[in-house]
Parts: structure tokens; C-alpha cells; sequence
């Protein structure tokens, strides 16, 4: 666990990063139009607030709620979502008054001597969660269309937004990379500072040899897809998929649209754009990246084969999977500017050859940053699962989700890692998630 100066300094990032994204926009736009799948941002930062005082104040150390009437409005497992803009919500200097009064508290409860390793995990916890709360800002002003917010983040602030012109063939990471096959312990070990319960504990599992792709899908590949009429043919969509693409009447990827010369153009924020060839493809579900496996005849991988690409080493002497295990694909050593794009350091992806530094052992390329990638594994418990004090986090959603690997531009760089898990229902589409493909299994 970090040390308390490191967790004040970790708290003090994350709220300039959640004010800033949120501080150009107008009170109307912190409200914003009703929709099911995104939060009003006016709720949103009060609720980051509202559970940094719930579990590192009140329930670690033991300190009397700033106001306890705000349970009613920001508890996110009481509070159902279509309600969330019909409360008594605080005006917008009344939440960050009280922003500040939880923040300032943390703080000072940070700076006194003999605070303890369960109370330090509290604030870790209260910290990643306000990290999971940017990146759903992120993904709710491109949702509502707002601009893009002035956020650069410090770490990587000598990140460029890289080649925007075609790369040649000669250079670009096309094809597949071979994995052995063998056991492969699946989650994270007890020697990591802090993991979530859905990543407990490292259990082994027995994997085939497979084929991934060194890189993303992209743009041009997927625009291939929709324009060999993919959204029409009912043979590439599972039942449920079809069934979503009608009641959705989807013809191509949100924020999609053909220009008068019948190019299409991809909204990034509030600009339209022509869609980025050699970037990966980005706001694609679970139905969609499945009905372009089923078109290129490839299939999504599973959750397993995703953190052994990443995380497992070679034995080569028997050509099988090792025992050993990296945290990153790279290595131990935590993310940088060269091995992944994270932390909104450039607002939108970067193309499939970028972070060479960062492949994996075997060759896979940006399998942390740039965009999340759908797995074919639902979210379930491992073995042995035992929840979290968060009970919320992780268990009402087992079964319902699918699983996601690897982070996107918009996350923060010390939230993720080889192990973890990110979990949406198949529909999403507003996310910063793309997916890449495997070879048919034999």
C-alpha cells in the first residue's frame, strides 16, 4: 500500500482531474438531457464526493458525516438511475463546497501520524474510484457531444498525438501472433498493493494453443464491415445481437455518418471528422465486435487467452506457457508516455502501431491504453470469490456483464493493469472500447 504523502498526493490529482473536466461547462450542461446510459454530471461529482466521505471518512476512520441527508441523493446502489435528474440535487457551489469540505478532511486525516494500512486502503479505494468517475465524464461530454475538455495529464505530458497519414504496409503490425498453449494462472496474487475482489485470486487454468491479433481492429477494417452491408445480414448477429440491432435500428456505429461524397465521418466531442483508417475502432459493443468476428471469420478472445497474451511469459525450452507473470505487458516497471497511452494525455486514440515498447512477450501490441477490448467471457467470480466491503462493486453484476481488458486513453495510468477486469452490459456503446480478434479455435 502507498504511503500516506502518496495517497494525498494520489487525492489531490484525482479532484484537479474531476474539476476540470468538468469546469468549462455551463450549470445547464452539467444537468444535461435525460438518457439511460450516462449520469447527470452535476450527481457525478457530487457522488465522487459523497463516497470518498462514505468509506474513507465514515466508515475507515470513524468520523461524523458533513451531511448525512445527502445519503438519499448520491448512494448509488439506493438511488435508482432514471431518478438521478429528478432529486433535490445541491446547486453547483453547493456540491463543490462540499467537494472541498471532504476533500480538505481527507487531507488532514492523511497528514496525521499512525494511520493505518485499513484506513489507507479505504482512501486507495475512494481514489480509484473518483479514476473510474473521469473516465465516465469523459465518455458522457462525447455522449451529450460537448468539446473536448483542456485535460493533459502530468505524467504524460510529453505524449504527441502521433502519425495521422496511412502507415505503410511494410511497417504496420498486421497478422496474427502464435501463443502456446498450458496452464496460465488467471488473476491477480496477493503480493499487488490493492486489487478489487472480482480479481481474486490467481487460479490456474488450462489454455490451447491460440492465434491474436497484434493489434486492434480498426476504423478501415470495421468500415469494411458496415459497408459490405454487416448491419443488414442477419447471419452475422447472434439472436440477441439482432435483436438489439432492431430495437436500436443500427445501421453503422454511433456517432457514425456519411458525408455528402458517401464517406463517413466519425463525431469526436463535438467535431465531425473522417473516420481515423489506422486508429483503433472505438464505441463499438459487444453485439457489433461479435458480427464483425462472425464477418471476418474470427472470434473474440476469451478472458483468459486476453491476460496470458498479456501478462504470461514463454518457456521456451518447452514451448509452452511459464509460470512467470508480468503486471504490465512490457514489464513490471509502471506505464510511461513510451509503452502506453493513458491518462487523457492526448483526448482520443493514437493508430495501431504506436508504443512499440509496449508489446507484450509475445508481440501484442497495446494491449494497455488507447481503448478497451471486449473479451468473449462473460463477468463472473473466480473460485473462491469473497466480496469486498463494496459490495456494490463487483457482485449485483455477475452473469449480466462482459468483461473488458486493458484500459483506454481516458484511464488513469495507476488504476490498471494486466488483472484488471472492467465489465459492461453487451448494448454499451458509449464507452471507449474497441476489440481485437483471434484466429478460429480448432
Amino acid at each position: 500500500m502507498d504511503t500516506a504523502a502518496q495517497l494525498a498526493e494520489q487525492v489531490q490529482e484525482a479532484r484537479r482531474r474531476t474539476l476540470a473536466l468538468v469546469a468549462d461547462l455551463t450549470d445547464e450542461q452539467l444537468i444535461g438531457p435525460y438518457l439511460s446510459i450516462v449520469n447527470p454530471l452535476l450527481w457525478e461529482i457530487g457522488h465522487v464526493a459523497w463516497f470518498q466521505e462514505r468509506w474513507a471518512l465514515r466508515h475507515a476512520l470513524q468520523q461524523k458525516s458533513a451531511c448525512s441527508d445527502w445519503d438519499a441523493i448520491y448512494n448509488s446502489a439506493e438511488v435508482l438511475h432514471r431518478t438521478r435528474w429528478k432529486l433535490p440535487l445541491p446547486r453547483r457551489d453547493e456540491t463543490l463546497s462540499y467537494m472541498r469540505q471532504v476533500f480538505r478532511r481527507v487531507l488532514d486525516s492523511l497528514a496525521r501520524p499512525g494511520i493505518s494500512p485499513e484506513q489507507s486502503y479505504f482512501v486507495q479505494l475512494s481514489v480509484f474510484h473518483e479514476d473510474m468517475h473521469a473516465e465516465a465524464i469523459l465518455y458522457t461530454r462525447q455522449t451529450l457531444g460537448y468539446p473536448a475538455p483542456a485535460l493533459r495529464d502530468e505524467i504524460f505530458a510529453d505524449q504527441t498525438s502521433g502519425p495521422t497519414q496511412p502507415i505503410a504496409e511494410s511497417v504496420w503490425p498486421k497478422g496474427d501472433r502464435e501463443l502456446p498453449g498450458g496452464r496460465f494462472m488467471l488473476g491477480a496474487t496477493a503480493d499487488q498493493p490493492f486489487v478489487f475482489d472480482n480479481e481474486k485470486w490467481a487460479h490456474p487454468i488450462e489454455i490451447k494453443p491460440f492465434k491474436m491479433a497484434r493489434v486492434p481492429v480498426t476504423q478501415g477494417e470495421y468500415a469494411e464491415f458496415v459497408n459490405d452491408g454487416g448491419y443488414r445480414h442477419r447471419d452475422f448477429w447472434s439472436e440477441a445481437g439482432w435483436d438489439w440491432r432492431v430495437a436500436a435500428q443500427a445501421t453503422h456505429p454511433v456517432y457514425w455518418k456519411e458525408d455528402t461524397s458517401s464517406t463517413w465521418l466519425r463525431r469526436h466531442f463535438d467535431e465531425w471528422a473522417p473516420l481515423e483508417l489506422i486508429f483503433p475502432m472505438v464505441h463499438v459493443n459487444w453485439f457489433e465486435a461479435e458480427a464483425y468476428c462472425a464477418y471476418a471469420k474470427r472470434r473474440l478472445p476469451t478472458e483468459a487467452e486476453w491476460e496470458a497474451a498479456a501478462a504470461a511469459e514463454p518457456d521456451q525450452p518447452r514451448r509452452r506457457l511459464s509460470a512467470g507473470k508480468r503486471l504490465f505487458p512490457w514489464g513490471a516497471e509502471s506505464p510511461t508516455a513510451q509503452t502506453a497511452h493513458l491518462g487523457s494525455a492526448w483526448i482520443g486514440g493514437l493508430p495501431v502501431d504506436a508504443h512499440t515498447a509496449g508489446d507484450s512477450a509475445f508481440g501484442v501490441r497495446q494491449m494497455i491504453g488507447n481503448v478497451w477490448e471486449w473479451t468473449g467471457s462473460r463477468f463472473l467470480p473466480y473460485p473462491g470469490f469473497v466480496v469486498d466491503p463494496y459490495r456494490e462493486y463487483s457482485q449485483p453484476w455477475f452473469g449480466t456483464h462482459w468483461v473488458l481488458r486493458g484500459g483506454s486513453w481516458a484511464t488513469t495510468a495507476r488504476l490498471i493493469r494486466n488483472t484488471w477486469r472492467n465489465f459492461y452490459t453487451p448494448d454499451r456503446r458509449d464507452i471507449f472500447a474497441g476489440f481485437r480478434t483471434c484466429a478460429p479455435s480448432d
